[in-house]
């Protein structure tokens, strides 16, 4: 098991060879340093610490240019730092860098990000309410109706679908097929949608269910 990095960069489609359209989400994936690992016998699970992208050092804290001093980014630290669950301890080293070809074609990857914010929301567009009716007396459109009782029980069940804040959140989708690797271009082309806005930072990993 693998992960890597990246950074959602948009849509697009692809041509297979028997000439059917295939739409993908373009993701520069890497590359990502290797800024730490853990390992089940010091850490009690394995993991690896990587490094995406690169900012100014003044706009960092000195304990974050502290922990990336041993993979050499002091002077540019990384703009984004997660770690990834392995199955086994990684044969990888402090200050390695890991590119898009770490994936093949026709792997299967989950990929994490956070979905585009939508602000408050009312329960049609947050929850698909049908909502009343447009005549003969309707007047509530788009309100969510009757959330409880008086009596019994008197109160609003949890989990009640209720107007709230919508997106923001970190979601995965499982076992999307990489249909292209790219290395000299730091990309990969994974079939279907994924999370986030383009431009947001996205966490492709190997498939859990494949």
């Amino acid at each position: 098991m693998t992960g890597i990095i990246g950074k959602k960069l948009g849509m697009t489609q692809v041509f297979e060879d028997a000439g059917n359209a295939v739409p993908v989400t373009v993701i520069e994936a890497g590359p990502c340093t290797v800024l730490a690992l853990r390992t089940q016998d010091k850490d009690g699970y394995s993991a690896i610490q990587l490094g995406f992208g690169a900012r100014k050092a003044k706009n960092v804290s000195k304990a974050v240019r502290g922990h990336v001093r041993p993979a050499g980014m002091e002077d540019s630290p990384p703009m984004c730092i997660r770690e990834i669950r392995l199955d086994g301890d990684s044969e990888a080293s402090v200050g390695e860098q890991l590119r898009c070809d770490t994936f093949s074609v026709d792997d299967f990857v989950d990929v994490t990000g956070r979905t585009k914010g939508r602000g408050f929301q009312g329960v049609v567009k947050r929850h698909g309410f049908s909502g009343g009716r447009a005549s003969h007396g309707g007047g509530w459109m788009r309100k969510p109706g009757s959330i409880g009782m008086c009596v019994a029980p008197g109160r609003v069940y949890k989990g009640r679908k209720m107007p709230g804040q919508m997106g923001n959140v970190k979601r995965t989708v499982q076992s999307l097929r990489i249909v292209g690797v790219r290395p000299e271009d730091n990309v990969l082309l994974v079939k279907g949608a994924v999370p986030g806005p383009a431009g947001g930072i996205v966490v492709v990993h190997s498939a859990r269910k494949k």
